[in-house]
């Protein structure tokens, strides 16, 4: 009979061996072949221990307790060496690494002119309610609430630079100060993170990939709303951003300038304008109050029009209306004047797709949203496995410490601001904080990057689009000039007071810590990523806004006892896990509340359960419908109910995993069958007390 096969991952367990006539484990032994012992009734058992070498398959390993699941992992090349291929070989070798590196490119192209349509979809679907949000200046005024109007409006556009640039026209304007537009930037600030964090999501079928590509993530978010918590405020308070940007507008006598380099969108928009052109004035005029731009579309339908200016004779209601006392006359009726009227002749259409099918801008938004998140997901899933195919051996070592490996001492404090300003240059080249941040993401989740390195590049991210907007801000009119680059240096001290609170010293980098925490939650409660997003970034803001309208004093009687509810909750997890002495018996842990309000396992529970009855729903629903389709056709084998019928084979078909030694349910069956064959070939019952394999 052929020996069991040797497997790598086998475990010794001497706990488990398999006795000849007693079924029951035995004392642990030291032999490793085989040892003789009595039983009860004295007789002599010999008992045969499974070796390491032989042991039963571990269908799903688990990492050692030792093991730290932040550890990058080790991207090893499986493949055939370079020193042991042939000529032929090592010519197909560099082909196929070139046609990688292509569709890397080609995929990361497609990857970043997703994101600009996703940013596109979002406008057409909430840009005018965007927009509505800024037209009521009286809540405005209240920081919390400019705050969470922040979030929401760049939650809706996915763009921080559209919303900073409605916010520097509403200030051109008078329609908005600048105390009240500190506030919106720093919801501004927060509500571009979300781009990344969703683009975590798309790597979800790896626990540890999505911890760690969620933490790196979400470190922006906590960066971002730990700022907020401290520095709004103190902005309240002291107005020191407000009285530090126009000290330096007053200082430096700074003139219009030429816009900043726009490099990957000329790259990008001979693409993305054959999808989809945007007028993104007419949400700035509904933020304006312009009534007539309540009905105007946001799909650009004329890309070339050209201005007119004449002069036509035109009624006014009295000679005081008129342009000059020399240009008014009446006839006895009316009264009439000359003006210059502007009249805009269209010259030529756009070419985008969308430009004569006509449809309301929710259904343009709704289809573009549908197809760039489905390219946008098949792109990132595509891009994660040319890069786990390509950074493997060594390549994966030299980049992995290049990014990753410290200054040598007494030098290595400075590794992290060289990773600031990279961030910060990689931004202004891209010209987006977003793109970076989001084609950072697949590359911490495949273990490239760390943590640790990336929430410098990230911080450097958020110094980067604010240097862009100094830059546009620069090349704006006289008019708006001040106005304009007063903002884009407010959204700059931020960030520098931001990193200034959370960078220098080790033990102020919250961001990281928590980032890892809601990762580990995350990585295995998969739905809560979900949760997450959508109760911080849309359910808070929104709450949040709607007290504001009901007023100050509801704002407040809400918000204080919720805010004072957690922060007593944090203290007291501090001390549970600092100094639990101090604490009374009952409050050093949980356990005195109800599970569901300090464990998630009953709402993972519930949320399982959930989506296995509208799966069974589905199922129902289909085997009812292949069933009227088969009556109706009268056909007797129907291929759609196939789905129905698999899925109560694998009900019924459930496979019982066996005990002991035999983990392995098709070698068990193998050994059973093997002991059959031996019984049936001898003829007679093996009555020996050795076991037989």
């Amino acid at each position: 009979m052929a020996p069991w096969p040797e497997l790598e991952n086998a475990q010794p367990n001497p706990n488990k061996f398999i006795e000849g006539d007693s079924g029951g484990p035995q004392s642990n032994t030291a032999a490793k072949d085989k040892e003789t012992s009595k039983n009860e009734s004295g007789a002599p058992v010999t008992k045969v221990e499974l070796l390491p070498s032989y042991s039963t398959v571990v269908l799903i390993e688990e990492p050692p307790e030792g093991n730290d699941p932040w550890d990058l992992p080790e991207l090893r090349d499986t493949g055939i060496k370079w020193s042991e291929r042939d000529t032929r070989g090592k010519i197909l070798c560099i082909f196929q690494g070139i046609g990688k590196f292509l569709l890397l490119l080609g995929f990361l192209y497609l990857f970043v002119c997703s994101l600009d349509v996703l940013s596109s979809a979002f406008q057409l679907v909430g840009g005018k309610v965007a927009g509505q949000f800024f037209s009521n200046n009286s809540i405005m005024a209240n920081p919390v609430a400019g705050l969470v109007i922040g979030v929401l409006v760049t939650v809706m556009v996915q763009s921080s630079s559209t919303s900073s640039s409605i916010i520097v026209s509403m200030v051109a304007s008078s329609l908005l100060t600048v105390r009240a537009a500190i506030p919106i930037i720093m919801g501004a600030n927060i509500g571009t993170s979300i781009t990344n964090t969703i683009v975590a999501l798309m790597q979800a079928g790896d626990r540890n990939e999505f911890r760690r590509a969620f933490a790196g993530a979400t470190v922006h978010d906590f960066f971002n709303w730990l700022s907020v918590l401290v520095l709004l405020p103190l902005e309240a308070a002291t107005h020191y951003l407000e009285i530090l940007t126009n000290l330096v507008v007053d200082t430096f006598q700074f003139k219009p300038g030429e816009d900043a380099p726009d490099i990957l969108k000329v790259i990008t928009d001979p693409f993305t304008k054959l999808i989809i052109q945007l007028d993104k004035k007419v949400i700035q005029q509904i933020a304006m109050n312009n009534p007539v731009a309540h009905n105007q579309s946001l799909v650009k339908i004329w890309c070339k029009t050209i201005t007119n200016v004449t002069q036509m004779n035109v009624t006014v209601p009295s000679p005081d209306n008129c342009t000059s006392p020399s240009y008014c006359w009446t006839d006895g009726v009316q009264t009439w004047t000359i003006q210059n009227v502007t009249q805009k002749e269209n010259i030529a259409k756009c070419k985008h797709i969308f430009v004569n099918l006509n449809l309301p801008d929710l259904a343009v938004g709704i289809i573009l949203l549908t197809v760039s998140l489905l390219v946008l997901c098949g792109c990132l899933i595509i891009i994660v496995k040319l890069l786990g195919s390509v950074l493997k051996g060594q390549v994966a070592t030299v980049i992995k410490k290049t990014l990753n490996t410290d200054f040598p001492f007494p030098f290595a404090w400075l590794t992290g601001y060289l990773a600031i300003l990279v961030g910060a240059g990689m931004t202004f080249i891209v010209q987006s904080s977003s793109v970076f941040t989001s084609a950072m993401t697949p590359l911490i989740g495949i273990g490239v990057i760390t943590i640790e390195r990336a929430y410098p590049l990230t911080l450097g991210s958020n110094i980067g689009t604010t240097t862009t907007a100094i830059l546009a801000a620069l090349a704006s009119p006289g008019s708006t000039l001040r106005s304009s680059l007063q903002i884009a240096l407010c959204h700059f001290f931020f960030n520098i007071s931001g990193i200034l609170l959370w960078y220098p010293i080790p033990f102020t980098r919250l961001p990281i810590r928590l980032a890892k925490g809601l990762g580990n939650i995350s990585a295995k409660y998969r739905w809560f990523a979900v949760f997450y997003l959508i109760f911080f970034f849309l359910l808070t803001p929104l709450t949040v806004f709607g007290l504001s309208l009901a007023g100050w004093p509801v704002l407040v009687g809400v918000g204080v006892p919720i805010v004072l509810a957690v922060l007593l909750i944090v203290c007291i997890r501090m001390l549970q896990s600092r100094c639990p002495r101090i604490l009374p018996l009952k409050l050093r842990d949980w356990n005195f509340l109800p599970l569901c309000m300090h464990s998630l396992k009953p709402w993972d529970n519930v949320i399982s359960l959930a989506t296995t009855c509208l799966q069974r729903r589905c199922c129902c629903c289909c085997r009812v419908c292949c069933r009227v389709c088969c009556m109706v056709c009268g056909c007797k084998c129907c291929r759609c109910s196939k789905c129905c019928r698999d899925l109560e084979d694998e009900e019924q078909d459930v496979p019982v995993k066996a005990s002991g030694a035999f983990d392995n349910e098709v070698m068990c069956k193998e050994g059973q069958e093997e002991a059959v064959g031996q019984d049936e070939a001898m003829g007679m019952k093996v009555m020996s007390d050795t076991t037989v394999f």
